[in-house]
């Protein structure tokens, strides 16, 4: 079976570095061994290869097209979410009372990798549900957990999010996407939606018998105006079929396809416009305006909403972790087996890898791919720890440091996950930009990430203006405490002391600097606040990399050796990009806000 994610490495990052069997002794996850997760894994490891591998390429190849009755897929997507539904993977992190199977998260994101590596656009439509199901299960109301959330659970139902509009993108305080309220039903007070959202992921298809769409849209004020920025969000279930008496999918929602955008990766995954309230062909109860049902208050939409954000963005992160990392084991494959060059005048060719610069090109990639995997599992124990942690301030400074970490696991690994899949076509040479190889489809798949679920900018300026200033900076006083530990300890091995007083000194120095910035003006943050991330996950995946180093050095093993090399490398060359940023972000320069437009040709 082709190796999609080195699974030595996995169930090393499992086992020795989180400690997944301390999170097995606790009550919520207590029925649960660690022949059980390896088993597990191994289920996802095969059904990944065989369900959704099977169909990467030709799903790339025949998108998702729109017919009159809706979005037709490849029917090979529908056949692999029916066997990932079958197996349990929908329920799996879900509590047993809503029919799951209550594995811990870090587990669940561990199994979640190897579909990703395998197929990311298949993976999206089951990465999108499980949030969809999980938000209705901390928000929803008893009624609307039952009727929306355990069908998704049970992979009946796909889930979707509908955030970003044609006018508005990102800007959701922009948004004029109406509920106007329409009595009430058995699910809650109901709504008449209308509106249109954009860049839809799963928006429709042919694969589940219904498609329940958490809508974010805005009440009218009295006047029939609508509210005024974020504050005036409410959030509503929409689903694709309004449900029958019994819960069964009934009439068809006032919910049309108004387009499908065609993108240059995840094309497995059907991404759409979609238009609430605007269809002459759906009309419930003969008034135009797709039914809704509220979730939670009133005004509190995008506040409920973060919850799936989150969510989503810690898998955005997973995705480019899983995808780097199986780009980097078919360049390990490739330098193996194709011949070219020689070392010396008059010797015979050697494999790529012979080559010193191709080897370095490999410890980048396997630094890039693998850390990126270390920080989204480091993120998934962490989502552990404020749900079962024995008291509660270990489950507070959790949920601390997992808001401060959010940002950098979902920027860092999308970012350098998709500079590790550049160097696997620069290792394939020609070969790699060509179809013929899936090096081409990761690196083109992996490019979507930077912007999901929030693009790096704006990940960059969440962090600067609200993470690490929350609470007077108390995320960042508890992450350096960890660092501190680490450092301290590995400061008792030979290999690694030099490392970590490197990371000391770079540590105090960001701090340093991230409490200057909470001083400057708004042209100089929003100027710097990219760098000042980037540089934050640089450095955290640094100390990522000398924790697995400081634990790998207790056995002799092929293992320990890759460890320490990685450190070693990663210490040499990608410590040195954050100490040069710091000195570079120390200077609290304003010049991209303030640079004149006639630099780009523009007249004023």
């Amino acid at each position: 079976m082709t190796s999609l994610i080195d699974r030595s490495n996995l169930d090393f990052l499992l086992n020795r570095w989180l400690k997944v069997d301390e999170l097995l002794t606790r009550p919520t996850f207590a029925m649960h061994d660690l022949a059980e997760v390896s088993a597990y894994l191994d289920l996802a490891e095969e059904l990944a290869g065989d369900q959704f591998l099977t169909h990467y390429k030709l799903a790339d190849q025949v998108e998702p097209k729109l017919t009159e009755e809706g979005v037709e897929v490849l029917p090979q997507i529908k056949q692999a979410l029916e066997q990932f539904a079958e197996a349990g993977f929908f329920s799996a992190p879900f509590p047993e009372a809503y029919g799951g199977l209550q594995f811990p998260e870090l587990v669940q994101a561990a199994g979640m990798s190897l579909f990703m590596a395998a197929n990311l656009a298949t993976s999206a439509y089951a990465m999108l549900t499980i949030a969809n199901a999980r938000l209705l299960v901390a928000h929803g109301s008893p009624a609307q957990t039952e009727a929306f959330a355990r069908p998704q659970i049970e992979g009946r139902v796909l889930g979707t999010m509908c955030l970003s509009e044609p006018q508005a993108g990102s800007s959701l305080g922009d948004i004029r996407t109406r509920a106007e309220p329409d009595g009430d039903s058995a699910y809650g007070p109901q709504y008449r939606v209308t509106g249109n959202k954009m860049w839809i992921s799963g928006g429709d298809q042919n694969i589940s018998e219904n498609i329940f769409h958490l809508v974010l849209a805005k009440i009218p004020q009295a006047d029939g105006s609508l509210p005024e920025g974020t504050k005036g969000i409410s959030l509503f279930i929409v689903p694709k079929l309004i449900l029958s008496e019994d819960g069964s999918p009934g009439i068809r929602n006032d919910v049309d396809v108004a387009g499908i955008n065609h993108k240059m990766g995840y094309r497995g995954t059907s991404n759409c416009l979609l238009n609430f309230g605007e269809g002459a062909r759906f009309r419930p109860g003969g008034r135009a305006g797709a039914v809704g049902y509220l979730v939670g208050e009133p005004g509190a939409g995008l506040a409920i909403m973060f919850h799936m954000m989150n969510e989503a963005r810690i898998n955005v992160g997973l995705g480019a972790a899983a995808v780097a990392c199986r780009a980097h084991l078919l360049s390990v494959t490739y330098s193996q087996e194709r011949t070219q060059g020689r070392l010396e005048r008059g010797g015979n060719p050697v494999p790529l890898i012979a080559h010193p610069d191709v080897r370095r090109m490999l410890l980048a990639q396997k630094c890039y791919a693998e850390g990126a995997l270390s920080l989204i599992l480091y993120a998934a124990h962490l989502v552990d720890e404020c749900e079962t942690a024995e008291t509660d301030k270990e489950r507070a400074e959790a949920d601390l440091l997992l808001g401060l970490l959010t940002p950098a696991a979902k920027t860092w690994t999308s970012e350098w996950g998709l500079a590790a899949n550049d160097i696997a076509i620069q290792i394939h040479g020609g070969y790699g930009y060509t179809r013929d190889f899936d090096v081409e489809q990761l690196y083109r798949d992996n490019r979507l990430n930077p912007i999901h679920e929030g693009t790096t900018g704006i990940q960059g300026i969440d962090f600067v203006g609200r993470k690490i200033q929350k609470d007077g900076g108390a995320a960042l006083i508890a992450l350096g405490k960890r660092v501190r530990s680490t450092c301290s300890s590995a400061a008792a091995d030979e290999r690694l002391r030099n490392h970590a007083a490197d990371l000391e000194t770079v540590w105090d120095s960001f701090v340093s600097l991230a409490r200057s910035y909470q001083d400057v003006g708004r042209d100089v943050m929003l100027s710097n606040s990219t760098e000042l991330l980037q540089a934050f996950g640089h450095m955290v995946v640094g100390w990522l990399w000398l924790d697995q180093a400081l634990v790998a050095s207790t056995a002799n093993s092929p293992l320990q050796e890759s460890k320490i090399a990685c450190c070693d490398f990663y210490f040499q060359t990608e410590m040195p990009r954050v100490t040069n940023a710091l000195r570079n972000l120390a200077r609290q320069s304003s010049l991209p806000a303030n640079v004149p437009l006639g630099v780009f040709g523009i007249q004023q």
